[in-house]
């Protein structure tokens, strides 16, 4: 199969031949119809992420075609249409049994612990367990829920427990801040964005915030905390970098509450967490990781309201991969960037 394949961290990534995957016991193969381009997938070829081993195929936000079933499989055919969480559980273990499987214990993620979704097909592990049917979603929008809509979703209804007529700030307007700043607005309520970017900020509008202001100005949390009469209710730090961390905590108002989504590794540095805000002001540090499968069809639902079709901003063949995912950590295009393995 063809594959986007690297051999050492934040090396050339090529497009190439590599052999196909075989399903393990309890997994599948799926052909890949469509792939998202995410800043995780950046954080594991530039060598952030202790799980990914060389050589080494990126890529775990995915839709596509079971192709190939393991023995021991019993509610999955070929020709089913599938998506999955980008964390694919054991299914056995406490955290599992409780519900929690976006935290499993035995985890595995294809693009990190395993080869990804990068290529024509991807083995994916306890297929029982972590599979979502898909049904009347196109490949593309469907490979946008799989990690940043889906995150999003979660941290937002469920970690955060945002409620109508809260200010909800999100800091980055990447694919999962977009996301997150259309979830709160379809959950009733008035978010405040923040983005390098004009035009990060711009589609944050149209998103429906009803401010978009520029993090480079040293004053933009102070700026949140004027504009919503005491500082936002619920902060996201939505692209894991440690002034957007930071400034999330300081934006907020007495008893809020600040959700770590985007990844933070170490290599990026420590974010300096102001303690004594957090104590004074009785303010909640929370983090969310993902969401399970079997929370999707909640997010299934409200997909349908949500605009996908301007989240996702451009469709491009495997081969435009490399370019794509190396212009990842400059942030040069907005929304999210979808590869399509079949195109060509």
């Amino acid at each position: 199969m063809r594959a986007i394949y690297f051999e050492e961290f934040g090396g050339a990534l090529s497009v190439t031949d590599v052999p196909d995957p075989a399903p393990p016991p309890h997994g599948v193969v799926v052909a890949v119809d469509a792939t998202g381009v995410c800043r995780s997938d950046w954080h594991g070829w530039q060598g952030h992420d202790p799980d990914v081993h060389l050589p080494h195929v990126p890529g775990h936000e995915l839709a596509g075609t079971v192709v190939a079933v393991g023995a021991d499989v019993r509610r999955w055919r070929p020709g089913d249409v599938v998506t999955t969480p980008f964390v694919t559980a054991c299914g056995i273990c406490p955290e599992c049994a409780s519900g929690d499987q976006q935290v499993c214990r035995n985890q595995t993620q294809p693009g990190f612990t395993g080869w990804g979704s990068f290529a024509q097909f991807v083995a994916l592990d306890h297929a029982d367990v972590n599979l979502v049917r898909l049904d009347g979603l196109s490949p593309t929008h469907a490979a946008a829920l799989g990690c940043r809509v889906a995150t999003a979703f979660r941290a937002v209804i469920d970690v955060a427990r945002v409620r109508a007529g809260e200010f909800v700030a999100v800091h980055g307007c990447g694919g999962v801040g977009l996301s997150a700043v259309a979830i709160a607005v379809a959950a009733g309520a008035r978010v405040l964005a923040t983005d390098p970017s004009p035009d990060a900020r711009q589609l944050a509008v149209a998103f429906g915030a009803e401010h978009a202001l520029d993090p480079a100005d040293a004053t933009s949390a102070a700026a949140i905390v004027d504009l919503t009469s005491g500082g936002a209710h619920v902060s996201l730090d939505a692209v894991g970098q440690v002034a957007a961390c930071e400034a999330s905590i300081r934006c907020l108002r007495r008893r809020g509450r600040h959700v770590q989504v985007g990844l933070l590794p170490p290599a990026a540095g420590r974010p300096s967490v102001p303690m004594e805000l957090v104590i004074a002001r009785e303010l909640a540090v929370l983090g969310s990781h993902g969401m399970a499968a079997h929370d999707y069809p909640r997010l299934l639902e409200l997909a349908r309201s949500l605009p996908l079709d301007r989240l996702v901003t451009r469709e491009l063949p495997l081969d435009a991969g490399p370019q794509a995912l190396a212009e990842v950590g400059a942030a040069a295009h907005p929304g999210i960037t979808v590869l399509r393995p079949d195109a060509g």
